[in-house]
C-alpha cells in the first residue's frame, strides 16, 4: 500500500493518497486546487489517480476535486447527502471501494457516514489487507481532529441549528468512530490554527486509543454536556467560509497560473479608486508598519496569510497585491487556494516605490502598553479622549482575560461590524500579540477611520503592565 499525507502549514490542512501497488489504482482525499504535487507522486510510484473523495463540502479552503478530475478523468464522490452542482459519485454508508485486484484482496475504503459537522461528512477506514483485523488508519476529515471535534455552528445560515448538529456529531462519534480498536490510526482534515476547531493540536496523527483517552470532547459525559461543550465558544468563521463552501458544491473556475501584471502605486490606486479594488500588503509586520501606502491593507505571508486576507477582504473584491520582490506567486496562489482568483496584479518592490513617492507613504500608529488607561491612571492621553478600546480575538481568548473597558470583536467579523463603531472617536485595538490588531487597524483605516491605533505586544504586553502596576 502507498499511503501519503501532504500537510499544508499555511492552512492548517491535510489531504491523503492512497493506493494499491499491485494494481496501480489511488484515491485521493481532500485535495487543495494547486494539484502538482500529488501528481508527481502519483507517477513516481506507479499510481492512477481514479477517484477524488470529499470527506464534506470544506468551508476555509477551495477544495481540487475539480482541478484533479480534468487532469486525470477521475471521478468525483462526496458522502451520499451531499447536493452538488456537478456530476459525483455518492457514497453511501458502509461502502466498500477495492483498490485491489479484487474485493477479497488488496488495499480497501470503508466509508462510514459521519454527519454533524456538516450533513454529508464522511469518514473512511482504510485497510490494507479486507481481513485485517486492526485498520491502517482512519480518515475523519473535520469529524474528529487531534485533541478536538468538528464545529457543529457552520450550517446554522442554512436553518440547522448548532444543537442540533451537535447531537449528530456526538452520535457518529460514538457509533462509527470510537467502535473502532484503538490501534487505529487517526488522520484528520486539520491542525492546530484551524478555525475549524478550537483545540486542535500540533500533532498532524493520532490514534482511536489516544482520542479516547486525551480529547476533551471524547471524556464520559451526557449527550446534553457533550452539545453544550462544542457549541460554546466557537471561534468566529472569517468571512470567506460561506464563500468557499458555495463555490466547493456549485463548481468554480479552474485554477489559472497565468503571469501576474507589474503595477505602479499609480495605477494600483486607480484600481482601488475606480474598480472597487482592495490593495493588499502581504510584507511582513514591521516593514508595512513603518511604511505603506495610505488606504492599504495587511496580511503577512509570514501569518496565517490566506485566513486574515479573507478575515478583511470582502469575496469576489478585485485585489492588487503589494509584495516584497518574489513572493507575489505565493501571495496570489494562498489567495487562489480560498478561492479569491481576482488578482488583477502586484506593485513590484513597494517598499523602493513608497520611497520615490513619499506623499502616498503612512506609518501605523502603534503605542505602548504602558499608554493604556488600564495600566496608568485615569487622568491619561487616551483616557481623556474617551477612546474605544477593542480586542479582535476570538471569544475565547477574549473570555479567559480581557483588558479593563475592552469590547471583544473578533478579527473575522470587525470588516461586517467596523460600521458599529464611533468615527468620532479614537479607536484603540488589541490581540495576543500584536499580528491582528495591525491588520485590524489597517482595515479601519482603509475604511476611513481617521484616529487608529494598535497596542505593540498585545494583551500579553498589556497585561504585563498591569500585573506590575498591581504588584
Amino acid at each position: 500500500m502507498h499511503f501519503a499525507q501532504y500537510y499544508l502549514d499555511c492552512l492548517s490542512q491535510a489531504s491523503y493518497l492512497i493506493g494499491d501497488q499491485r494494481t496501480g489504482r489511488a484515491v485521493l482525499v481532500d485535495p487543495r486546487r494547486d494539484i502538482d504535487d500529488y501528481l508527481r507522486d502519483a507517477d513516481e510510484v506507479g499510481l492512477r489517480i481514479e477517484l477524488v473523495i470529499e470527506t464534506h463540502i470544506h468551508a476555509d479552503f477551495l477544495s481540487g476535486h475539480l482541478e484533479l478530475a480534468r487532469a486525470t478523468g477521475a471521478t468525483i464522490a462526496f458522502g451520499e447527502a451531499a447536493a452538488t452542482g456537478f456530476p459525483i459519485r455518492r457514497l453511501r454508508d458502509g461502502e466498500r471501494i477495492s483498490l485491489g485486484p479484487s474485493d477479497d484482496e488488496g488495499v480497501t475504503l470503508t466509508v462510514l457516514a459521519t454527519p454533524g459537522h456538516t450533513l454529508e461528512s464522511i469518514c473512511l477506514v482504510i485497510h490494507e489487507h479486507p481481513d485485517d483485523d486492526v485498520p491502517f488508519g482512519v480518515l475523519t476529515g473535520d469529524t474528529l481532529f487531534v485533541g478536538d471535534v468538528g464545529r457543529p455552528d457552520l450550517l446554522s445560515a442554512a436553518g440547522h441549528s448548532p444543537d442540533e448538529m451537535a447531537v449528530r456529531l456526538h452520535r457518529s462519534l460514538h457509533t462509527k468512530l470510537m467502535v473502532l480498536p484503538d490501534a487505529t490510526r487517526v488522520f484528520p482534515a486539520h491542525g492546530a490554527g484551524s478555525a475549524c476547531g478550537r483545540n486542535l493540536s500540533t500533532e498532524t496523527s493520532s490514534t482511536i486509543g489516544d482520542q479516547r483517552r486525551l480529547n476533551y470532547a471524547l471524556q464520559p459525559m451526557p449527550e446534553s454536556e457533550f452539545v453544550r461543550l462544542i457549541t460554546a465558544s466557537q471561534p468566529a468563521a472569517p468571512g470567506y467560509f460561506a464563500h468557499d463552501a458555495a463555490l466547493n458544491r456549485d463548481g468554480h473556475p479552474l485554477l489559472d497560473a497565468a503571469p501576474l501584471a507589474a503595477l505602479t502605486l499609480e495605477e494600483a490606486r486607480t484600481a482601488r479608486d475606480e474598480h472597487g479594488a482592495a490593495l493588499l500588503d502581504c510584507r511582513p509586520l514591521a516593514a508595512y508598519t513603518r511604511a505603506h501606502l495610505a488606504g492599504s491593507l495587511h496580511a503577512g505571508l509570514e501569518t496565517r496569510f490566506a485566513e486574515y486576507a479573507g478575515s478583511v477582504v470582502a469575496p469576489g473584491t478585485p485585489i492588487v497585491l503589494l509584495a516584497d520582490p518574489g513572493t507575489e506567486a505565493e501571495a496570489r496562489l494562498r489567495l487562489a487556494r480560498i478561492g479569491y482568483d481576482r488578482v488583477l496584479g502586484h506593485v513590484p518592490d513597494p517598499a523602493a516605490a513608497l520611497a520615490r513617492r513619499p506623499a502616498l507613504a503612512t506609518r501605523s500608529h502603534r503605542i505602548d502598553a504602558d499608554q493604556l488607561p488600564a495600566t496608568q491612571p485615569l487622568s491619561g492621553q487616551l483616557a481623556a479622549e474617551r477612546h474605544q478600546l477593542i480586542d479582535v480575538r476570538n471569544a475565547a481568548e477574549f473570555e479567559a482575560g480581557a483588558l479593563p473597558g475592552a469590547r471583544n470583536i473578533p478579527l473575522a467579523t470587525l470588516r461586517d461590524q467596523a460600521d458599529h463603531l464611533d468615527r468620532d472617536r479614537p479607536v484603540v485595538l488589541y490581540c495576543r500579540s500584536g499580528n491582528r490588531s495591525v491588520i485590524a487597524a489597517a482595515l479601519l483605516e482603509a475604511r476611513g477611520f481617521g484616529d487608529v491605533r494598535d497596542v505593540v505586544g498585545g494583551y500579553q504586553a498589556a497585561a504585563g503592565e498591569t500585573a506590575g502596576r498591581a504588584g
